[in-house]
């Protein structure tokens, strides 16, 4: 049966009937075994051999393959597609410093002045000096060259000295690129006043993320931050940046003044009362080990 006779016999048998799917494949099923290795020539005389028909089966609830689990290690890994600045990520950053070390014997201030140098900064030393205290002061590059005596001073007096920035931006709002050259070109400021190379920052407005850190981390700066903040700033009077301090001191605080930044009348007099008070209390006034 050719497959023009098997069409015309299908529509005979099912023509004006009402048949179940299953009934239509029965009947078309038969025709095709009724012409089953059968052939016909094609236009061109080549035999077109229809292939025997075999039974085929319905699925009725198909199984589906349990999933594979995927081999992780078989996973391409996924890369930035653009790195600023080559930054090893190797190791864990290390994180901010809000505190220092507890003495075992005896309490300890951590006292550190942001923003110098500036013409302020002579007052705080000074005072610092008829209390035999120290500090640690992070100084705006951008300031060090004009004030090089002053930060020589800090240094020669037993402080220590710190990265606050170039020009004290966000520097979370920086690229990689950006943060790395506000440090270091504050770093090279630093060794060109005679100072060695600093070992700790603090960034500017206390602003940091992971990409601030993780440039930190490659220029070997650790990041200090604070446990007290004096808000010295808004210069709400010397008896209340005092009050702020003394009233949250504990063992091992860290202490946020300015000696830069404005005027800073407010905070010299506040630390002539810092340093009063506390050293009262049994306090002493040491710069960071973190920064040494």
């Amino acid at each position: 049966m050719s497959l023009i006779h098997f069409h015309a016999y299908t529509r005979r048998v099912i023509k004006g009937k009402h048949m179940t799917a299953a009934a239509m494949a029965a009947v078309m099923f038969a025709a095709l075994a009724a012409c089953a290795g059968t052939a016909t020539n094609g236009a061109d005389g080549a035999s077109n051999a229809v292939v025997p028909a075999t039974p085929f089966l319905i699925p009725t609830s198909p199984t589906l393959a349990a999933p594979q689990p995927v081999d992780p290690v078989q996973q391409p890994a996924l890369q930035p597609a653009v790195q600023a600045v080559s930054i090893s990520t190797a190791s864990v950053p290390s994180p901010a410093l809000f505190t220092g070390p507890k003495p075992t014997r005896g309490k300890v201030i951590y006292l550190t002045f942001d923003d110098g140098p500036s013409t302020y900064s002579p007052a705080i030393l000074d005072l610092l000096k008829g209390y035999n205290a120290k500090a640690t002061f992070f100084v705006i590059g951008g300031q060090v060259g004009t004030r090089g005596k002053v930060v020589r001073r800090e240094r020669n007096d037993g402080h220590l000295v710190g990265n606050h920035s170039w020009n004290h931006p966000d520097l979370t709002r920086l690229s990689s690129s950006q943060v790395s050259y506000q440090l270091v070109r504050t770093n090279r400021a630093i060794r060109a006043a005679g100072l060695p190379q600093p070992t700790c920052m603090r960034p500017p407005y206390g602003a940091y993320n992971k990409s601030v850190l993780r440039v930190t981390n490659q220029l070997q700066l650790r990041e200090v931050m604070w446990s007290i903040d004096s808000r010295d700033w808004t210069k709400p009077g010397a008896s209340t940046i005092a009050r702020r301090v003394i009233s949250g001191a504990r063992n091992g605080s860290i202490v946020l003044l300015h000696d830069g930044g404005g005027n800073r009348s407010q905070t010299v007099a506040a630390t002539r009362a810092i340093l009063r008070t506390l050293g009262r209390q049994g306090y002493r006034f040491e710069s960071l080990p973190a920064c040494r």
